[in-house]
């Protein structure tokens, strides 16, 4: 245990870049999950978008639907 104790002491050079590359795969973790909210984000505002836009045809196609509707009658 006392080798690898030395080992991973951050004053040695292994034990720096061993200290080095944990903290940047914690980093790359986190990013991951930052681009998995981006993700989430950019879907919810499409289903935002969506739901607008077929808020709005829904109204007019109603209105068109319903003046055919009364010609017709």
């Amino acid at each position: 245990m006392k080798n690898y104790d030395r080992l991973v002491n951050p004053a040695s050079t292994l034990g720096f870049l061993m200290t080095f590359l944990d903290v940047q795969r914690t980093r790359v973790r986190d990013e991951r999950g930052a681009s998995a909210v981006e993700w989430v984000l950019i879907a919810a505002a499409l289903v935002l978008i969506v739901g607008a836009v077929v808020a709005v045809l829904r109204d007019a196609i109603e209105g068109r639907a319903e003046d055919v509707g009364n010609q017709i009658r």
